[in-house]
C-alpha cells in the first residue's frame, strides 16, 4: 500500500473497500491492517495455521468452504495427474503462496506453472513464497468471496503474467473462464472445461465435476 493510499484511508470501511468489499471477519488486525509484509503472511500460516494472502499491507484471510474444498481436491487431483503424466511443470493449491509483485501475495485454490515459468529456487527449498505467475490459476468461490474482491484478484493475476483464470462457483454450478483481453466464457453442467493452449489436451467434461455434489450412498 503506497504512503499517498493509505493517507487517503481515515475508516476501517475504507479498508474493506480497498479490498474489494471483503467480510471484515477475513481482515487480520495484527499486524496493524497496512503494515503486514511478507513475513508476516508467512508466519501466520506457520504459526497459527491461518492461511493469508497479502494485499496492500494488509493480511486477508482465504475464503473458505467444505464443499468448496472437496471440489477443488478432486479438480487438483486430476490436473496433478496429467500433469505429471506430460512432465509439464507443477501443480499447487492454496497454501502455496505465490508473489505476483514485490508485497503482493496471493493463493490461488489450484495453480499450474510450467517447468519454463518456475524460478530456479522454487523446488530446493531455498524460499517459501517464490516469484511466479503460474499460467493457470483456480478459484472455487466461496460465500464469502465478493465480485469485487475477485475482479481485483482478476485483474492482479493477468497483471502478472497469468493466461487462463478458471473461477468455479459451486452453488451456481458453473465455471467462468477468464482470459486477458477476452470476453469470459461461462460453462455449464453440460460443457467441457479445457485449456488446450496451456493444457494440450486436457478436458473435464464439468458433470463430473458438480456430480461430486451429488453423490450419496447408493448413488455413486
Amino acid at each position: 500500500m503506497s504512503v499517498e493510499t493509505q493517507a487517503d484511508l481515515e475508516t476501517f470501511q475504507d479498508v474493506i473497500d480497498q479490498l474489494g468489499g471483503v467480510p471484515p471477519s477475513r481482515i487480520l488486525l495484527r499486524p496493524i491492517p497496512g503494515t503486514a509484509t511478507e513475513a508476516d503472511a508467512i508466519a501466520v500460516h506457520e504459526k497459527k495455521r491461518i492461511l493469508c494472502e497479502l494485499v496492500d499491507g494488509v493480511l486477508v484471510e482465504k475464503g473458505m468452504g467444505y464443499i468448496e474444498s472437496m471440489l477443488t481436491i478432486f479438480l487438483a487431483g486430476l490436473l496433478q495427474r496429467y500433469v505429471d503424466n506430460h512432465n509439464l511443470g507443477v501443480v499447487t493449491g492454496a497454501d502455496g503462496l505465490v508473489r505476483l509483485f514485490p508485497g503482493t501475495l496471493r493463493a490461488p485454490d489450484i495453480a499450474f506453472a510450467s517447468w519454463a515459468r518456475l524460478p530456479d529456487d522454487a523446488l530446493s527449498g531455498g524460499t517459501s513464497v517464490p516469484d511466479v505467475a503460474p499460467e493457470l490459476v483456480v478459484e472455487v468461490l466461496s460465500r464469502s468471496n465478493t465480485d469485487r474482491e475477485m475482479s481485483r484478484k482478476r485483474e492482479e493475476y493477468f497483471a502478472s503474467g497469468v493466461l487462463v483464470l478458471w473461477e468455479v462457483d459451486p452453488r451456481a454450478r458453473i465455471v467462468t473462464v477468464y482470459r486477458p483481453g477476452s470476453t469470459p466464457r461461462i460453462l455449464q453442467h453440460t460443457d467441457t472445461l479445457e485449456a488446450r493452449d496451456v493444457l494440450h489436451d486436457f478436458a473435464l467434461p464439468l458433470d463430473q465435476l458438480f456430480g461430486k455434489l451429488d453423490r450419496r450412498p447408493g448413488n455413486p
